[in-house]
């Protein structure tokens, strides 16, 4: 009888163990089959560099470059005079001959030359300028607003690829402790002290893992493809995956993060040269109430008979229809002036609303990450170790062992999460404020010169 209970015994550990290898051959045929999302791991991908080429190459920021160099072009001709009319004409006497210039018989044919410059009134000109100026500003100031934005998601993107990535290993190197209590719940099985539910619980949550570690490659395809996109690189390229890094250095309280985005903010700027802008359109406005003047030079060449001529006029416009027009003109702008101021004062409520938000993420991140670290995750892999040992000794069940394993993973995800939450909220508050937070691994310089 004894033999025949080891025998029983020694089949099920090998029909376990044939089981085991089907599952895994199975996984790996559908894997080679790309039946699960595949994903190149490349070499490690750096932040700054990244950012760089996305300045570089990222086609909003092109276009946004090729506008404000395009606005520059426009102030010179808006300073310009309007370009001066030359007339050439011919006077016949009669109309029996049809040229009858340089006849003795038509001493009144001749021929007319002259030369007309419109002349704006005194100031018109240089308010016109310094508005185009003004429109010139606002589009650099929404220029660098673009890239620090562009900054801003290239660090989103980078972060949420490397939390993809971090997680990864997490289950990767966690999946070994549910190997542990999958032998564990084989032995005790064939000693008949745990029933066969325990094992297949245990091969469950194993694979459920490896689930959840192809769910994870997935997004990291998603993630790679809009990085290549914001980057302007080929959607195809490959990525990497991002380098281990510490945390970014941050010691500013909200009230300087304030004055910094109220002083720094280039949407604030862009506004302001608007305010500024409409400003001048008023000004111009009121100076449309003055004419303006064009200078006539003429000469008429006469026959023979008589002495050639010459004469000079000017000609001025009279605003006659004032309260249709310029009047009219006047309220526009200042409705205007008034919608800009309004847009003003939103615009820096919006952007002390956003690094009040930014700012709270930013602590709270900070004292979970801080919390899951030193108190959490230290209990929560103490508490695993000696759940696995007691259920090694027959001394717990293997629901208890797998939700502690299943916590510890979830805890450390967490804490991974948070400190990738840290990281994006700092670089909201870079974006708002315009400032620059000193980079890691001696990249302090790099960074400087691309956000010249």
């Amino acid at each position: 009888m004894q033999g025949r209970g080891q025998n029983r015994n020694s089949y099920i550990i090998r029909f376990f163990a044939v089981w085991r290898l089907c599952l895994v051959l199975v996984f790996l045929f559908l894997a080679s089959c790309n039946f699960f999302p595949q994903t190149s791991f490349a070499a490690d991908l750096k932040l700054q560099d990244l950012i760089e080429e996305a300045l570089r190459n990222n086609p909003e920021i092109r276009s946004a470059q090729a506008r404000v160099s395009a606005s520059r072009f426009r102030i010179p001709q808006t300073e310009s005079l309007p370009d001066p009319m030359f007339m050439v004409g011919y006077q016949n006497e009669g109309t029996r001959s049809l040229y009858t210039f340089g006849n003795e018989m038509a001493p009144d044919s001749q021929w007319m030359f002259s030369i007309s410059q419109m002349i704006p009134f005194p100031g018109k000109l240089s308010l016109k300028g310094e508005m185009a100026a003004r429109d010139s500003e606002g589009l650099g100031a929404r220029y660098e607003s673009l890239k620090l934005k562009t900054i801003s998601r290239i660090k989103e993107l980078y972060y949420s690829l490397f939390l993809a990535y971090k997680t990864i290993d997490l289950i990767k190197e966690r999946t070994v402790l549910f190997s542990r209590i999958e032998d564990a719940a084989l032995s005790r099985y064939t000693l008949g002290t745990a029933p066969l539910q325990e094992v297949l619980m245990a091969q469950t949550e194993k694979y459920m893992l490896l689930e959840r570690e192809e769910m994870l490659l997935q997004k990291i395809q998603s993630i790679e493809a809009m990085l290549n996109y914001t980057a302007g690189r080929d959607i195809n390229a490959v990525v990497g995956k991002p380098s281990e890094t510490d945390s970014t250095p941050f010691n500013y309280d909200l009230k300087d993060l304030l004055k910094m985005a109220a002083s720094n903010s280039p949407d604030i700027k862009a506004i302001e040269r608007m305010v500024s802008g409409s400003e001048a359109k008023l000004r111009m406005a009121h100076r449309e109430y003055y004419p303006d003047f064009t200078l006539t030079a003429s000469y008429f060449a006469r026959s023979t008979q008589f002495p050639d001529m010459w004469s000079i006029s000017t000609t001025v416009n009279i605003p006659l229809f004032y309260r249709t027009k310029q009047r009219q003109a006047v309220n526009e702008s200042m409705s205007l002036l008034s919608e800009s101021r309004n847009e003003l004062d939103a615009g820096r409520l919006m952007i002390s609303s956003s690094v009040r938000d930014a700012y709270s993420m930013f602590k709270t991140s900070e004292r979970l990450m801080d919390l899951y670290k030193n108190g959490i995750i230290p209990k929560a892999r103490q508490d695993v170790e000696l759940t696995i040992s007691g259920y090694i000794a027959g001394k717990s069940d293997a629901l208890t062992v797998l939700t502690r394993i299943k916590t510890i993973i979830d805890t450390e995800i967490l804490y991974w999460g948070q400190f990738v939450e840290r990281e994006k909220a700092i670089a909201k508050l870079e974006e708002l404020t315009a400032m620059k937070i000193p980079a890691r691994n001696g990249e302090a310089e790099k960074q400087e010169e691309s956000r010249q």
